[in-house]
């Protein structure tokens, strides 16, 4: 996860579990960090001897990310140089704010740092008019350099980030 434009990448160790509780946390940091705009958030599923989600923010001004792990490290997070891995799932990017509602691929693609939108099942990208609703949850992920987002048809000839807001537990009903 280093987007070219970001060449200052932190990571952060937690003890998120769920990705939900992960974008909380990122969220929340990136609150009261202050940080701006252009920085990049992103999770990284850890699997090692203590499953985990971690955070990466990744910055273009080293001196943005040398006070977020001062502050970080003063709170007891474990902080590293470098992303955990190059695939992040980013929470926090530039534009991210402005997906909201229904917007044409080209809108998305227009208004964020999201270089391209993909469609399971099908071997193209969708074309720049088709409408994706966002469901105000776009989560694309690190794809060789590139910000990826991931979609699926849904009602209507209309996309649908792949990533559900609310997922529903597996084996809820048990």
């Amino acid at each position: 996860m280093t987007p070219t434009a970001a060449p200052y990448v932190l990571g952060v160790d937690t003890d998120a579990t769920t990705l939900r509780g992960a974008d909380h946390l990122l969220q929340a940091l990136a609150a009261e960090l202050a940080l701006p705009e252009g920085v990049f958030g992103c999770t990284h599923l850890v699997r090692d001897g203590r499953p985990r989600v971690a955070l990466s923010l990744a910055a273009e001004a080293e001196p943005v990310l040398r006070t977020a792990r001062d502050r970080l490290t003063a709170r007891g997070y474990e902080v590293r140089d470098g992303a955990w891995d190059e695939t992040g799932r980013a929470v926090l990017y530039p534009g991210a704010a402005a997906l909201t509602g229904t917007l044409t691929v080209a809108e998305l693609l227009a208004r964020s740092a999201i270089d391209r939108v993909t469609v399971l099942g099908t071997p193209h990208e969708p074309a720049p008019d088709t409408r994706l609703v966002t469901r105000d949850h776009v989560r694309p992920h690190w794809q060789g350099g590139r910000l990826v987002l991931a979609a699926m048809p849904a009602v209507g000839g209309t996309l649908v980030p792949f990533e559900d807001p609310d997922p529903t537990p597996c084996c809820a009903d048990h």
